[in-house]
């Protein structure tokens, strides 16, 4: 099996033509790719896919790239997006930027570009932050992202364990305390789906969850960070974890 079939990417522009030779390209180096033509077929896509890479066309009837990956981004927030574009410019960048975008590529597209880029995309470590503080996942998501990590985010025990399910992630952070579940159903789960993927328990419950966080720990957790974190330690953990995954593959 050639390594890349692991990774699925998605291609969408309203250009039939950029559509068809970007897929024939990607498929040539062995990836797996689906392709649209407007947000509304991309989004469809994208409710029953897990999508690592997204290349999306700027400019495009009815929404835009940006608009599309903001949505891409609320359904699966690991997906890395790289943006299509022939009307690159500083406040469309700093547009894309802002809204989590990764890279920029222009219109025609230079192959040399496109598949070191998608090949540094899909080897980002992958992990997923469940916690239901959707505030707290966003600004996770936004520093690890920074440090490039692909971040997915689950708000509770059910939309955790189907991603689990989908992709294999190398670090799960969780939360103790879930709506319909706990931090320790999302460890069960993480090790039934990926015994080799490391987890890092989070909670500002220190005192209350202690027995439970001890007995979770000598199952095989990793770490435990508390709340608020110091983000020193939380980061230096993540990038030990997700290095240490790296040699075990």
């Amino acid at each position: 099996m050639n390594a890349n079939e692991a990774f699925r990417i998605l291609v969408v522009d309203d250009d039939v033509d950029t559509c068809r030779n970007l897929s024939d390209i990607l498929t040539d180096f062995g990836f797996r790719v689906d392709t649209a033509h407007d947000g509304p077929s991309a989004l469809s896509l994208v409710k029953v896919n897990a999508y690592d890479v997204a290349l999306l066309d700027f400019k495009m009837p009815g929404m835009d790239g940006l608009t599309l990956y903001r949505e891409i981004k609320r359904i699966q927030a690991s997906t890395v997006a790289i943006i299509i574009t022939a009307y690159a410019g500083q406040g469309t960048e700093a547009a894309a930027h802002r809204a989590g975008m990764w890279k920029f590529l222009a219109k025609p597209v230079d192959v040399s570009r496109l598949i070191p880029l998608v090949d540094e995309a899909v080897r980002q470590p992958l992990v997923m932050i469940v916690d239901d503080d959707h505030d707290l996942c966003a600004s996770l998501w936004d520093v690890l992202r920074e440090r490039h990590y692909r971040v997915g985010i689950a708000h509770s025990v059910g939309d955790a364990e189907r991603q689990l399910r989908s992709k294999e992630h190398c670090v799960v952070l969780v939360d103790m305390q879930l709506p319909s579940g706990n931090g320790t159903d999302v460890f069960h789960a993480v090790r039934e789906a990926n015994p080799e993927a490391h987890t890092i328990l989070i909670t500002g419950h220190r005192t209350e969850l202690q027995q439970t966080i001890e007995q979770v720990l000598a199952e095989g957790a990793d770490a435990v960070c508390y709340k608020p974190f110091d983000f020193d330690q939380l980061l230096g953990t993540l990038q030990r974890l997700s290095t240490k995954s790296d040699a075990d593959r």
